[in-house]
């Protein structure tokens, strides 16, 4: 029996959230720092409550002007309390419409930083911590992040389906040609090898194993909602079990 929650990152003003939900286990809601605003943040909870998705928050660098894709060199106090900041806000929106906070996801530069960083992970640790602790962290497998946080915290690890990885499984860059996955046939091979043999394929061809509990599709893409709806159908056919 396989399982496996897909999720996408959702609040980022790309429009395509509604025709995102039904198909998807969790959504990761963007918190203000890279998009979204309260006002985003009520209307996608109530997308998730219609759909029965999983709530979670999708904190960021505070770089609203790059999207939340470049590193900002802050000192940990001050990343601390802009994480922090964000979890309260999406959490309290949260419990205000009735639901609890499922999980926490890193953004962007964020989330890239703290596969290799100890000292950006650990700012992520204890702004959970601070805010959310009983919530789920999503980490890469084999990450420093997964490292500094298990035991301190539940975790579940992800992967890709759209963006390919390099040899030290961290993804390509999105300002490289074939950093970003297009073709639907292809993103679905990439999950079935996942799911199936537990193995990611690298951009030379080698394939490395893998623990994922969750598959992402990055919702700003625009053509997310078929590549997310291809992959539910697809993986349903072949009885995988939705978390």
């Amino acid at each position: 029996m396989y399982q496996i929650a897909l999720n996408a990152d959702v609040g980022e003003a790309a429009g395509n959230d509604h025709l995102i939900m039904p198909y998807i286990s969790w959504c990761n809601i963007a918190c203000g720092a890279h998009a979204g605003d309260e006002k985003v943040i009520e209307k996608t909870i109530a997308l998730a409550k219609k759909y029965q998705v999983k709530i979670g928050a999708h904190p960021s660098y505070p770089d609203r002007e790059n999207f939340g894709r470049m590193t900002m060199k802050l000192s940990h106090e001050d990343l601390v309390e802009s994480i922090t900041s964000q979890l309260v806000l999406v959490k309290q929106k949260v419990e205000e419409a009735g639901e609890i906070l499922h999980h926490i996801k890193p953004h962007g530069a964020l989330y890239n930083d703290a596969m290799k960083n100890e000292s950006i992970a650990n700012a992520i640790l204890e702004s959970v911590k601070n805010v959310a602790k009983s919530s789920v962290l999503i980490v890469p497998y084999g990450s420093a992040i997964s490292y500094v946080c298990k035991g301190e915290i539940a975790l579940k690890y992800e992967a890709f389906a759209d963006r390919n990885y390099n040899t030290d499984l961290s993804l390509v860059s999105r300002k490289l040609e074939n950093g970003v996955l297009e073709d639907k046939i292809e993103i679905f091979e990439q999950v079935k090898r996942m799911i199936f043999e537990k193995k990611i394929r690298t951009i030379t061809g080698e394939k490395f194993s893998v623990l994922c509990d969750t598959i992402c599709v990055h919702g700003d893409h625009p053509e997310s909602p078929s590549i997310i709806k291809f992959l539910y159908q697809e993986l349903k056919r072949l009885n995988v079990i939705f978390l």
